[in-house]
């Protein structure tokens, strides 16, 4: 049997993806409001997929509990934040998760951390935890770091098919759990030290959000300049050594805005690149703000209640705000005073920001400056209804006459 602990947009997707695959699996998780709902059959979160896994799962006898499991084998997916201050990892939550799971595990078991960390975390915390209760590391538990690698929208095929790392002391203990994995991964998974595996995640997310970053400061240079930065990076990707991404009005999500800060925190004096990329990136909001100062200036709008942020998620056709940009966006707002800005997204169907809208149209009767924060494929489908309004569009899918950009 498998208990794996946090049962979030990790934890939970692993925990179906094993039990279909014929893996005994207890999910864990200390919300009790969230471990009924799963229990009652009832999803906690929308993905493309996860309905039909997670029927399949129960078809397989997976159960739920507010209960760690006395077994052989743990996987912790808990959150894995940061501290704003320091810009380093906070590992609260994957510290009190260990100490839960030596309060029960089986001699000998395997516990496997699947959330993300900053290199080095587990030589320094958690190791030390364990140690501390008297447990000996190689006989009584065996540490593995085997980081997630899975997007919000399309969890269910990366799950199957996005290759994984396997980070263990032992090479025996890792092949064995990488034999666990390949229960349903069907791409490569690499064998290494933990903290390889622990810095090998955290680097994936800093080249692409350093990549962002480059789109994202492409994008100020040309708006000073009255050049289209799409057709820029159009061109220049045409050559064959490079691919520029999109620019944007933020990043979000708890990895590429996350991620990069780790590096930051801990090597201060060497990720000048890093942290100059982070800054970019967390400008991006605070850029949209001034492009729509400049459209209500220019058709004299005064009333910033008539306004409205199309999205709420951090990225298109999911239900996702964690870090979102929109959510960003909201916090300069309040910080200069400027209430009343309306907010639409048709994936958060509950109401977490003042002047959220549940009905499109009836957002759209409130508003004459529509921003467009998420390309959801919801607006790409409507946008006969949008184009009589002034647009700000910072994903630069809207073709019509007249739109505003980045």
């Amino acid at each position: 049997m498998i208990n794996i602990v946090g049962l979030g947009y990790i934890g939970l997707p692993t925990a179906l993806m094993f039990a279909k695959n014929g893996i005994k699996v207890v999910g864990t998780d200390k919300n009790n409001s969230l471990v009924s709902s799963l229990a009652e059959g009832k999803l906690t979160f929308e993905e493309e997929g996860l309905e039909q896994l997670f029927q399949e799962a129960l078809s397989n006898g997976i159960e739920f509990s507010t209960e760690y499991q006395k077994t052989h084998t743990y996987i912790i997916a808990v959150p894995t934040p940061y501290i704003k201050d320091s810009k380093k990892l906070d590992p609260k939550y994957v510290i009190s998760a260990v100490n839960s799971v030596l309060d029960v595990c089986e001699k000998g078991a395997s516990l496997i951390i699947e959330s993300t960390i900053s290199p080095g975390t587990i030589d320094k915390y958690i190791r030390t935890e364990i140690e501390t209760r008297g447990y000996v590391i190689g006989e009584d538990i065996h540490l593995l770091h085997a980081p997630e690698r899975i997007i919000p929208g399309n969890m269910i095929y990366e799950l199957e098919y996005n290759s994984r790392t396997i980070g263990a002391d032992s090479p025996e203990i890792g092949e064995k759990v990488k034999g666990l994995y390949t229960n349903f991964c069907k791409a490569e998974i690499v064998v290494t030290d933990i903290r390889s595996a622990e810095m090998s995640k955290v680097v994936e997310n800093t080249y692409r959000d350093i990549n962002i970053a480059f789109a994202n400061e492409l994008a100020k240079i040309c708006r000073t300049d009255d050049m289209d930065v799409y057709e820029i990076i159009k061109i220049a990707n045409k050559h064959p050594r490079v691919n520029i991404l999109q620019p944007g009005p933020g990043v979000g999500g708890h990895c590429i805005s996350v991620d990069p800060w780790f590096l930051v925190g801990d090597y201060p004096d060497l990720t000048n690149l890093i942290l100059t990329a982070r800054k970019i990136n967390d400008s991006m909001p605070r850029h949209v703000l001034g492009r729509i100062r400049d459209i209500m200036r220019e058709h004299g709008i005064k009333d910033i209640s008539k306004v409205g942020l199309y999205g709420l998620a951090y990225k298109e056709n999911v239900d996702d705000t964690r870090e979102s940009p929109t959510l960003q966006l909201l916090e300069r707002m309040d910080e200069h005073l400027a209430f009343g800005v309306k907010v639409y997204d048709p994936f958060v169907k509950t109401r977490i920001v003042d002047h959220q809208f549940m009905n499109f149209e009836d957002f759209l009767n409130e508003i004459e400056i529509l921003v467009v924060m998420v390309g959801h494929d919801h607006i790409k489908s409507n946008m006969g209804l949008i184009k009589d309004k002034l647009v700000l569009d910072t994903k630069n899918i809207c073709k019509f006459e007249g739109s505003y950009k980045l």
